[in-house]
């Protein structure tokens, strides 16, 4: 009798407590990890920041909702060419996600009141879609794709900061040797926009010398359109005066027929690519030999990509652009 009881337990003991110490002695299992997402989540500590920062866009005259990761791609396709180095296009997409921050901030644009940023240029960021790009991009449309992906994701959440705060961080798309101070072009001073070396030369950008040339009767009607108060009489020699300019050659003011402008204003009247010009005569003609494009102040898009092609970040392009900032992880 003792031998079956025996044998029965020793049965009980193998059927059902070995399986239980095999499994831990009762510790419950560990729970399976949370899939990772398609961000640079995992450099940033597990947290997202830009799929979970919501934006309405004014896109072709209609408020479209996105988070701010669909956003800076779109930004990125439009604002920089995809064929750029992965550093240059991820600093595109701090600049850009610095710059919408800093606008939302800062009460938005009076253009748009109903959305925190569109796809204008003149007031925002250009905007394109994936189908866009991959109409003009063919085959080469998935590394394009892919690389602006990763330049988004990679820098999730950064942006260019000063004393703690993101940075009006405004780009043009190539300067003339320097880029200029913010109040050389638009008069109002801000420590971080500061005039700096840019390293593109018209080696690596192209149309970097450009001429725009105006017959004198051409040029005398648009202006006068635009200042009817304008003295456009006698020799066109005599028409510009007082032209002042910064180191980098950019025209910072001038008098042309009497009326006092900015270079930029003349830049915009006359369709130049900067306002880094010299001005030139013949008999029947005035002619503006250009260096650049765009109105130079803040971070160079083509110096960006020699900086990156040198072996720089995307941080030390930032903060070589602009001046005492630093790159970090903004969530407020």
């Amino acid at each position: 009798m003792r031998k079956s009881f025996a044998a029965a337990f020793v049965l009980l003991f193998l059927l059902f407590f070995l399986p239980w110490l095999a499994a831990g002695g009762g510790e419950e299992a560990p729970s399976p990890l949370p899939p990772s997402t398609d961000s640079a989540a995992g450099e940033q500590g597990g947290t997202v920041y830009d799929s979970a920062r919501m934006l309405r866009v004014l896109i072709e005259g209609e408020v479209v909702e996105m988070d701010m990761e669909t956003y800076l791609r779109g930004v990125v396709r439009a604002e920089m060419p995809a064929s750029f180095a992965e550093e240059a296009l991820k600093a595109q997409a701090v600049a850009a996600r610095t710059y919408t921050v800093y606008k939302m901030e800062h009460g938005g644009s009076a253009n748009h009141p109903e959305a925190d940023a569109c796809d204008q240029v003149t007031c925002c960021k250009a905007y394109r879609s994936e189908e866009d790009a991959a109409a003009s991009w063919g085959i080469s449309t998935s590394v394009y794709e892919e690389k602006i992906r990763k330049a988004v994701a990679e820098t999730d959440g950064q942006m260019v900061l000063y004393d703690g705060s993101p940075i009006l961080a405004v780009f043009h798309s190539s300067s003339p040797g320097a880029t200029s101070n913010v109040e050389d072009v638009w008069q109002s001073s801000l420590p971080y926009l500061r005039s700096v070396d840019s390293p593109e030369t018209e080696e690596a950008v192209p149309n970097y010398y450009s001429q725009e040339t105006f017959t004198l009767t051409e040029f005398k009607e648009l202006f006068i359109a635009q200042y009817p108060t304008a003295n456009l009489s006698g020799s066109p020699s005599n028409w510009f005066t007082n032209i002042q300019q910064t180191e980098n050659g950019t025209v910072q003011s001038l008098q042309v027929g009497g009326v006092p402008l900015t270079g930029g204003e003349l830049r915009t009247l006359l369709g130049l690519r900067s306002a880094s010009f010299t001005i030139s005569f013949s008999d029947d003609a005035v002619t503006f030999s250009v260096t650049g494009y765009g109105h130079g102040v803040g971070m160079s898009q083509y110096g960006a990509n020699v900086l990156a092609q040198e072996g720089k970040t995307y941080q030390e392009i930032l903060t070589w652009y602009y001046t005492g900032t630093t790159v970090e992880v903004y969530d407020k």
